[in-house]
């Protein structure tokens, strides 16, 4: 298998459980962001804070990731070529 083929399929396989986790964890917020009560003033801008890191945590994972792999990673069989290096 290429590395663009394992990099492709890995990305489709993770798909759905991150978008999944992502948005019940948003979906779990949203009643703070909408919150009048005492408190709110604090309880808004953390849900905004989180519900931002979830988006952005959630691409990250989806595109960055495969992609700095894609770009930085080493085939299957050139990374087993290459003799490793012993750190002491």
């Amino acid at each position: 298998m290429t590395l663009l083929d394992s990099v492709t399929l890995g990305a489709r396989r993770r798909l759905r459980p991150v978008l999944m986790t992502a948005s019940i964890t948003a979906f779990g917020l949203i009643p703070l962001l909408f919150a009048t009560g005492p408190g709110s003033e604090i309880q808004r801008p953390l849900a905004i804070v989180v519900i931002g890191g979830l988006i952005t945590a959630t691409a990250l994972t989806l595109v960055l990731l495969p992609l700095l792999y894609l770009r930085f990673g080493q085939p299957r069989a050139a990374a087993l070529a290459t003799p490793e290096v012993a750190h002491g």
